[in-house]
C-alpha cells in the first residue's frame, strides 16, 4: 500500500502542480525506512562515482540541465584471473522543466558469474531553498548468470548439490528510489537503487536454510565546490558511503546464518577543477565494520584520477587505484576509463556554472 501511494504521488506531481509537497516528501522517507534491514555483498564498484552518478541514484537524472552521455570501462585487481571487469553506459536528460529521464546499462563479470542490468529512471525536480530537490524512481531488469564449468573443483562437482545446475540463468525485475538535493556549490543524496531482494538460489542443507540473494544496497553522497581563485580554481571535496543493510554486521552471528553483511565502504575524495576544464583528484577507499562506526576500519586503495572537458562537448577521464591492502601481493591495482559527451556546448552560458 505504501508503494502504491508513492506511485500515485509521482503521478500527481507530474500532472498537478498544486499537490502538497509535504505529503510526498513524507511518503518518500517512509518508503526508505520501510526497506531498511537486509544484508549481502556490494554492487559493481567504480573508482569515480562522479563519472556516472546515475548508476548510484536515479534522482540524478536531468540535474545538469542538459543531456549527458557516459561510457565507462573498469578493470579491477588487474593481474588476478577472474577479477571483476565492468562496463556501463548511461544517458539522461531533462525533458520538461521539472522532469528528468535516464537510462543506465551495466555489464559486470566476476569469475564464473556475470550480470547485465538495464535501469530506466524518472526524476521529479522542484525548487527548494537555494537549489533543487529531486525525487527519483527507477525500474529495470537484470540477467544474472553463471557457468560453474569454469571453476576448478577439488572434488567432483556432482557430489555437491550446490552445483546441480551448472549453468544457472535468471531474469530479475527490480525497482529503486533516491533523493538528491543540489545547489550551485554543494549537493547531498541518498538512494536505494534496487529495493527487492531477488532470490538467486535457495535450498536446505542439514536443516539450515541457505540462499543467495540480490541484496538491497544503500548509498549516501555529499560534496561541495569551494572557489579558491574564482572560476579559475575550484576545490571539490566529496564522499560516498556504500552500505548493505544500513551498516549491518561485517561478520554474521553463527546462530543466524541469514544475517550476512558486507563491510560498509567509504570513498573520500579531494579534487581541483582548473578553469572548468581540467579536473584532477586524489581519493582513498576503505571499509569499516558495524556497531555504527564503532568497529575496526581499514583502507583498501589510494586512487588518482583525471578528467578533461573539451570545448566541443566531449569528456574524457581515467582513474587508477593503487591497492594498499594485503591483496597488493597479487593484484596490480585497478584502472578505469571514461568517455562522455555533454549536449550543452552550443548553449548560452549558464548564469551559474555547473560544478556537479
Amino acid at each position: 500500500m505504501l508503494l502504491k501511494a508513492w506511485f500515485l504521488e509521482i503521478y500527481y506531481l507530474t500532472f498537478d502542480k498544486k499537490v502538497k509537497m509535504r505529503k510526498f516528501i513524507l511518503l518518500t522517507l517512509a518508503l526508505f525506512l520501510a526497506t531498511t534491514w537486509s544484508y549481502g555483498q556490494q554492487d559493481a564498484m567504480f573508482t569515480k562515482y562522479m563519472f556516472n552518478s546515475l548508476a548510484f541514484n536515479p534522482a540524478f537524472a536531468g540535474s545538469p540541465e542538459y543531456m549527458q552521455v557516459r561510457l565507462l570501462y573498469r578493470n579491477q585487481w588487474w593481474g588476478i584471473e577472474g577479477a571483476p571487469t565492468t562496463q556501463s553506459l548511461s544517458v539522461h536528460s531533462p525533458v520538461k522543466e521539472r522532469i528528468g529521464l535516464g537510462m543506465n546499462l551495466i555489464n559486470d563479470k566476476i569469475g564464473a558469474t556475470g550480470s547485465t542490468t538495464a535501469n530506466f529512471s524518472y526524476a521529479y525536480r522542484m525548487p527548494f531553498g537555494n537549489g533543487k530537490l529531486s525525487i527519483g524512481l527507477q525500474a529495470g531488469f537484470s540477467n544474472w548468470r553463471a557457468d560453474w564449468n569454469d571453476l576448478r573443483f577439488k572434488d567432483p562437482a556432482s557430489t555437491d548439490q550446490s552445483f546441480s545446475d551448472m549453468t544457472p540463468n535468471h531474469w530479475l525485475f527490480n525497482f529503486g528510489t533516491g533523493v538528491f538535493y543540489y545547489a550551485p556549490k554543494y549537493y547531498i543524496g541518498i538512494s536505494v537503487p534496487h529495493l527487492y531482494n531477488n532470490d538467486l538460489r535457495r535450498d536446505v542443507a542439514e536443516g539450515v536454510e541457505v540462499w543467495a540473494k540480490q541484496y538491497r544496497h544503500y548509498y549516501f553522497t555529499a560534496g561541495a565546490a569551494l572557489p579558491l581563485r574564482g572560476d579559475a580554481l575550484i576545490f571539490k571535496p566529496s564522499i560516498l558511503i556504500k552500505s548493505v543493510g544500513l551498516f549491518g554486521d561485517f561478520t554474521p552471528a553463527s546462530s543466524n546464518p541469514s544475517r550476512v553483511g558486507a563491510p560498509t565502504e567509504f570513498d573520500l575524495d579531494a579534487s581541483l577543477l582548473f578553469y572548468n576544464a581540467l579536473w584532477v583528484g586524489l581519493s582513498v577507499r576503505g571499509a569499516f565494520e558495524a556497531k555504527i562506526f564503532g568497529g575496526d576500519s581499514s583502507f583498501d586503495s589510494a586512487d588518482i584520477w583525471i578528467a578533461y572537458y573539451l570545448p566541443n562537448g566531449y569528456r574524457i577521464g581515467a582513474a587508477y587505484d593503487y591497492t594498499i591492502s594485503d591483496l597488493q601481493e597479487f593484484a596490480r591495482g585497478s584502472f578505469e576509463i571514461m568517455l562522455g559527451y555533454d549536449f550543452n556546448f552550443k548553449s548560452k552560458k549558464f548564469n551559474t556554472p555547473r560544478y556537479f
